[in-house]
């Protein structure tokens, strides 16, 4: 396994609970079958309310009341399309784009309505959300969520036909 791989892994664990092997891979027969959950895509032990579904969010947008987005993942796929209204703040798996989501956030008001975005992968590998996620809360801010992307911002979001702006 490979530094990504064991990143992602670890993330994952951390994150989402226990991950599953996938179908076909050597370790996929040892496993058990996964429990039932009430909350299905939510991870295990954590609210749902840490995470928005991209219906929901591109509704709020449209609203009055929109949130603060915020792109935490590479700056190449910010560039090539984003949410509209999102800001970038670096990749949140390195130092610098932990530091500088910091550094901003250090301006809002803790009750700030967040939503957190990567979309490099599913949301279950992704080395960038967890850390940023973690950090605002460890800030104290109560109304920090995710973008639940179960597979990628381009098939979650943008193939779905939801809003995009590029550039920047």
């Amino acid at each position: 396994m490979g530094v990504c791989g064991l990143l992602a892994f670890v993330v994952g664990f951390a994150f989402l609970g226990t991950p599953r092997v996938a179908a076909g891979h050597p370790g996929a027969a040892q496993q058990d079958a996964p429990p039932a959950r009430p909350n299905q895509g939510a991870p295990p032990n954590r609210p749902t309310s840490m995470l928005v579904e991209p219906a929901d969010l591109a509704k709020e947008i449209a609203g009055s009341n929109k949130p603060i987005i915020v792109c935490v993942g590479p700056h190449v796929l910010f560039e090539g399309a984003h949410i509209p209204g999102a800001i970038f703040h670096g990749a949140a798996s390195t130092t610098e784009g932990l530091d500088d989501l910091k550094k901003w956030a250090k301006g809002e008001p803790k009750d700030a309505n967040i939503v957190l975005y990567c979309g490099c992968c599913p949301l279950t590998e992704c080395p960038n959300a967890r850390p940023a996620l973690m950090a605002l809360r460890q800030m104290g801010f109560t109304k920090v969520r995710g973008l639940k992307l179960p597979t990628d911002f381009k098939t979650d979001w943008i193939d779905k036909g939801y809003p995009v702006e590029k550039g920047k």
